[in-house]
């Protein structure tokens, strides 16, 4: 979820919603899009710069006809970055607003290649967390971004994620050689030490953004190989 770096246009709400989470707006800035929650900013199409890295950190050890979990849609710029490789046969992304999906579906669908249509992609209108819980499927790369990050989560219940026990969960439903991927709008040192406590291999990849702290993307992988990071 990258932070809005400009002000050029005053903001112009497109529509409104009322979601599972409570109020959803998208707004438009100039040629851009925004999707605010609760009044509080989530996300925009401006960038995508660490949504993609959470992408190609995840995948850069997966196997052939890969098998990849999205948490949370957003603009769609993960989902648009993991269906440009040809390692990759499914994308799974779990998104718990049907407005979000039915954003990307128009107004969004440019920015992300109109990811949405692509035959590959499988969409889940679920809360993350408990579909986890239920489901059996297993992933060789798993990327989150359904947060602004673990201490700053769009829903309560999203701490579930974070935690000892939601860290596990995941480890569970990554492939032998799996990677494990978060987003985060800053460092996170409580999480980054639980999660060196649940996964073999972990590193910690800064962003830089235009103004304050860099984005952050957590890998984690189930096994002791060495994470390749980009040069």
């Amino acid at each position: 979820m990258t932070a809005s770096k400009d002000n050029d246009d005053a903001p112009r709400v497109v529509e409104r919603a009322a979601g599972r989470n409570g109020e959803l707006a998208l707004r438009a800035v100039g040629h851009h899009f925004e999707i605010v929650s609760n009044g509080v900013f989530l996300m925009d199409t401006r960038d995508g710069r660490s949504e993609r890295l959470l992408v190609d950190l995840a995948l850069r050890h997966a196997p052939p006809r890969a098998r990849v979990l999205i948490g949370g849609l957003g603009v769609g710029f993960s989902l648009a970055q993991a269906l440009r490789s040809d390692r990759v046969a499914e994308a799974t992304v779990v998104e718990i607003e049907p407005r979000i999906v039915a954003w990307g579906r128009t107004h969004l669908a440019p920015f992300s290649g109109n990811a949405l249509a692509d035959p590959r992609t499988r969409i889940v209108a679920d809360d993350l967390a408990a579909w986890l819980v239920r489901s059996a499927d297993t992933f060789d790369a798993i990327c989150l971004d359904v947060d602004n990050g673990p201490s700053w989560t769009v829903a309560d219940g999203n701490w579930a994620l974070y935690s000892d026990e939601g860290l596990a969960l995941l480890r569970r439903r990554l492939g032998p050689s799996g990677v494990v991927t978060i987003w985060s709008a800053a460092a996170e040192p409580a999480f980054e030490a639980r999660l060196r406590g649940a996964f073999a291999t972990v590193e910690v990849v800064a962003v830089p953004v235009a103004r304050g702290e860099p984005d952050v993307v957590y890998v984690a992988a189930a096994d002791a190989a060495k994470i390749a990071l980009p040069a």
